[in-house]
């Protein structure tokens, strides 16, 4: 699989990333290592993870996900060198008082969990060391609108930048990125960076996918001009967009057993659990139906080749899942097809932003 540079580094990375949030409570280890090895085989060289997984969130499991990631390194001599690494640093609490206490996302908040994570990860350093969501009050995780009102802010984005910049110099992360971000703060932090000489961001990783196109509606022109790559995260929107729900239901004893939707409460009560969400994702996979293609193969196809996007993360829980995933990849959607997903945008709008 070819390799592009990521914003203006010098990481060379895979159209598709894998995403590892399931890996220590959907997924056990000896799964995930296998999945690892065969994405590995089947030429992707981008992992991503954040040391707040696995996902749902709980103390039990903080960290687990990196620390899978790191035996497996230490059990395959050679491939930590092959692999671009991704983590992220996570934003103030959330309801998490075993990731972060407060509100805050101080310069030795982010020293502390990037020592934590290198050693969970045994490695000595981490190729894109991200910010996972803002410590400003910004419309993500389905909020909707800024609001002022709601600021909470304690360190601003020169000391968050200096701290990274800090990492940077001491070899324990070559480049930076942000998730979850909007276009102030990817321009704010490239702007620091340029007047301050400053470690610059190179990605920024955020939601997109056919039921939340929102990234363009701004962030990719401020993406563009910036140089700063898209790393596309739930492509297939939680599984909506496969078609597993579409006939019975997001939640409750209808939904398919493992299914994600079924697990998540907490994700049930934020964008992806929305009715017009769903209602949205049935109509984009009888478009793909209609046009031969299931709704997976037309969803990915969608991201993986968009203009937008840098690389796409897929997260997996089974191996089928990762194979049909990376079989979509060479996927053509017609121009009559894709006019056809905007026809539907219009009408549907991003009910999961």
């Amino acid at each position: 699989m070819k390799t592009l540079p990521l914003g203006q580094s010098d990481l060379h990375v895979t159209p598709i990333c894998l995403g590892t949030m399931t890996f220590g409570e959907q997924v056990d280890e000896a799964s995930a290592h296998a999945m690892l090895d065969r994405a590995a085989e089947r030429g992707i060289n981008f992992i991503d993870t954040a040391e707040m997984y696995a996902v749902p969130a709980r103390a039990e499991t903080f960290g687990a996900t990196e620390a899978i990631l790191g035996n497996w390194f230490a059990s395959r001599p050679g491939l930590r060198a092959k692999t671009v690494l991704a983590t992220k640093v996570a934003g103030p609490s959330r309801g998490m008082p075993w990731v972060r206490a407060g509100q805050g996302m101080t310069p030795a908040d982010i020293v502390a969990s990037c020592e934590a994570s290198l050693r969970r990860l045994q490695t000595d350093v981490i190729d894109l060391y991200q910010i996972h969501w803002p410590e400003r009050h910004v419309p993500v995780f389905g909020i909707k609108y800024y609001d002022p009102a709601k600021e909470t802010s304690q360190t601003p984005i020169h000391e968050q930048l200096d701290a990274l910049a800090g990492l940077v110099r001491a070899g324990k992360v070559r480049h930076i990125g942000l998730s979850n971000e909007s276009p102030y703060g990817v321009h704010e932090f490239v702007r620091l960076a340029e007047q301050h000489g400053l470690p610059r961001v190179v990605s920024v990783q955020n939601p997109y996918c056919l039921i939340n196109r929102s990234y363009e509606n701004a962030l990719d022109e401020t993406c563009h001009r910036l140089d700063v790559g898209l790393l596309a995260y739930s492509p297939l929107g939680f599984g909506l967009l496969t078609g597993k729900y579409d006939a019975s239901g997001t939640e409750g004893p209808n939904a398919p057993a493992g299914a994600r939707m079924a697990s998540y409460a907490s994700v049930r009560k934020q964008r992806w659990g929305r009715p017009e969400a769903l209602t949205a994702a049935r109509r984009y996979n009888q478009l793909a139906r209609d046009h031969g293609l299931s709704p997976t193969q037309m969803a990915l196809a969608f991201c993986y080749t968009k203009w937008q996007v840098a690389s796409t993360i897929i997260g997996v829980t089974s191996m089928a899942q990762l194979d049909e995933d990376i079989a979509a990849f060479g996927t053509t959607l017609s121009p009559e097809l894709l006019t056809a997903i905007d026809t539907l945008r219009w009408e549907t709008g991003d009910p999961a932003i």
